[in-house]
Parts: structure tokens; C-alpha cells; sequence
């Protein structure tokens, strides 16, 4: 299924972790320039006809680390400098764009996100971000909790490893929502 309708003043694209510490790093299948572009395309589209854009942001260095079984950075290696949070200025973000500041995987816990949402009339996500199978994936699932329609942006989000992209998109969100691409997103929000 190719085929998508969308309420552009019902909608809200939630871009996750565009960020100067993760956009520059190797990542599969979608390098971050490529997600940058494809999310600014639709966050445009969207703005122009009443909708929400919602830039998510992690505050790296605020981080606990937990111990886990793989470690994603070194435990003893110090905490990114703080301007690796800092969303990176491609983005063209607008005054009337929201900014989210998460200190976990997911947008929701702990933030405003919700309330934003709910205040603007939101029913359908449109998805998109770094990385697919962490924080897109985590916001994703409590945002399917709270009853909002998703639509996943397949190629306006990328990950460390193409088999881990692909087992989200193919696989665990066709499950959670709709999977298009940038360019079906764009022709719906044109119709």
C-alpha cells in the first residue's frame, strides 16, 4: 500500500535526534544528510498547510548510563560536550516549530511533548529521525499507547546498521502504523 490521506492541521511531524553529536556519523541505509533533507522537505510541506513540526532533540550529556549488556559508548570515557545536543542549523527550524528536550530514548517521558500535541488538535504522527530502532522506534511505541495515529517515514530515517532499519520498517512498524516514503508523505499533504 502506497496510497495515504492526510488532515495536515490534525498532524504533527516528530523529527527525533537531528542533532550535531549523531547526523555525522556512518548510518545505514540513509546517510543523516540524506534524512536531514527528506525531514526539512516534509516539515516545509507540513508548515505550509497548518500543521505541526516538532523538532526532539537528546540531551546527550544528561544521560545516566545503565548497565546493559552492550554499551554504547565507553563507561569510562567522558559525557559529550553539551554542543553535540544542539540541533544542527540545516533544519530551518521556524518561531512556531516546537522544540522537545528527551533524556531517554523516547520523546514522551519527561517532556512536554503530550501536552503540545493535544493542545494542537494532533491525531496522526508522521515519524522520522535518528536512529530508527531507538528513539524514532521508543516514541513511536508510546505514542501508538496513547491512541495517536503513525505514519513512519521510511526514507526520512536511518540507523547504525541497514538490518536493523529494515527489520523496523518491514517488521515491527507496519504493526504500530502506515510505512510510506517522503515522497508519498508530500503528495498527501498536497492533495
Amino acid at each position: 500500500m502506497t496510497s495515504l490521506k492526510l488532515v495536515p492541521e490534525a498532524t504533527a511531524l516528530v523529527v527525533i535526534d537531528l542533532q550535531k553529536g549523531i547526523v555525522g556519523r556512518a548510518l545505514e541505509p540513509h546517510t543523516g544528510a540524506e534524512v536531514v533533507s527528506r525531514s526539512v522537505e516534509v516539515a516545509n510541506a507540513l508548515r505550509a498547510k497548518g500543521g505541526l513540526v516538532v523538532w526532539v532533540r537528546v540531551a546527550m550529556h544528561e544521560i545516566l548510563p545503565l548497565p546493559t549488556d552492550l554499551q554504547m559508548r565507553d563507561p569510562n570515557a567522558p559525557p559529550p560536550p553539551a554542543e553535540a545536543s544542539e540541533l544542527i542549523e540545516e533544519l530551518g527550524r521556524q518561531p512556531q516549530d516546537v522544540t522537545i528536550t528527551k533524556r531517554q530514548c523516547g520523546a514522551f517521558y519527561g517532556t512536554e511533548l503530550e501536552q503540545m500535541l493535544r493542545r494542537h488538535g494532533v491525531r496522526t504522527i508522521l515519524m522520522a529521525g535518528i536512529a530508527t530502532n531507538f528513539g524514532v522506534e521508543s516514541t513511536a511505541r508510546q505514542a501508538q499507547d496513547m491512541g495517536y495515529e503513525l505514519v513512519f517515514v521510511e526514507d526520512a530515517m536511518t540507523t547504525m546498521k541497514a538490518e536493523a532499519h529494515q527489520f523496523a520498517t518491514e517488521m515491527i512498524f507496519p504493526r504500530m502504523g502506515r510505512v510510506r516514503s517522503a515522497a508519498v508523505v508530500l503528495e498527501a499533504l498536497e492533495a
